[in-house]
């Protein structure tokens, strides 16, 4: 490994020594079980080693973090593709069920969370459809009302501190509308910048036909403003993908971001009922509620999982401010 630049890559994230060296260890000890280098892992080998990590107990969210980012630094794409998509939805079950608790009560918490297997943490994608499909069995015994609101939070817990500077931004430009144009505008910018230099967008590859489909298109990464409502349709989890696919369910596969479900759409099962993406319809807004300092409505149009081949929603603003 890469010992002392990637070091120097986690104090530039501003990791704490100690956390630095137990990162560090943590990738010596993964080249260890591997007999080489890192350099040389593929995803068959990264996702093993999670499992050999949770049959032993050792898949701590440090330890699985380190290996990612040292993923991430060294530019291996598929495996750090790998890894996000392994740690994306750590916080998310937990996240509904602190949610519930605030809206319905911890009786209701225990109602719906008691006896639930969840897999533990490092399982691939796959593992986690079963446990996904039989939580929204519970929650939709509660009623849209209910499930739909405790499904619409902050549940991949994105600090609110990154969009508080659009505040300012939307006062600048003198309306939504023009923060909109804005706000795409700055989008189609940064993709542009990755596209050129290669690298991986969050977990997305980005092409020059990406950058121009996203260009075509406002609600992609930012929202149309129409009748008083936000429209947003979701970038595809694997865009480059997406565009050249012509298989319907190929293309509602890497449409769909959920770590927790999308493996249903190939596996045909199990069933995970549409209103699980209400969850991203939290994810799409929450921009908007820390812009407009107040928790919007949102609605699921379309999704992957309902059997669209895009992911679309609408965001509620309330009279005040639509203009």
């Amino acid at each position: 490994m890469r010992e002392k630049e990637f070091a120097e890559y986690l104090r530039g994230r501003k990791m704490s020594d100690l956390d630095t060296r137990a990162a560090v260890g943590y990738v010596r000890e993964f080249e260890r079980h591997l007999g080489g280098p890192y350099e040389g892992a593929g995803v068959e080998d990264v996702k093993a080693y999670a499992s050999h990590l949770i049959s032993e107990g050792g898949n701590s969210e440090a330890r699985l973090l380190a290996l990612a980012r040292y993923s991430n630094f060294a530019d291996m794409r598929d495996v750090w593709i790998f890894w996000a998509a392994v740690l994306g939805g750590r916080t998310i079950y937990q996240s509904i069920r602190e949610r519930l608790g605030q809206l319905a009560g911890d009786g209701t918490v225990e109602e719906v969370f008691g006896g639930l297997e969840t897999p533990p943490l490092g399982s691939p994608p796959e593992a986690y459809p079963e446990a996904t499909a039989e939580l929204m069995r519970r929650l939709m015994e509660l009623g849209p009302s209910v499930y739909r609101r405790a499904l619409a939070g902050n549940h991949h817990r994105v600090p609110v501190e990154r969009f508080l500077g659009n505040r300012e931004k939307l006062k600048e430009l003198g309306g939504l509308e023009a923060f909109l144009r804005w706000d795409h505008g700055r989008a189609v910018a940064e993709l542009e910048e990755y596209a050129e230099s290669g690298r991986v967008w969050y977990e997305q590859v980005i092409t020059p036909e990406v950058v121009e489909w996203v260009r075509g298109n406002q609600e992609v990464l930012s929202a149309a403003l129409r009748d008083g409502k936000l429209y947003v349709t979701k970038i595809p989890y694997a865009p480059a993908e997406y565009l050249e696919e012509k298989d319907p369910t190929m293309r509602r596969f890497y449409a769909c971001h959920c770590p927790l479900a999308r493996m249903a759409i190939l596996a045909g099962g199990p069933e995970v009922p549409m209103d699980w993406c209400y969850c991203s319809a939290g994810f799409e807004k929450l921009p908007y509620d820390v812009l407009l300092g107040e928790e919007l409505e949102v609605e699921v149009l379309e999704s992957a999982i309902g059997g669209s081949d895009r992911c679309r929603f609408a965001i509620t603003l309330p009279e005040s401010k639509v203009r």
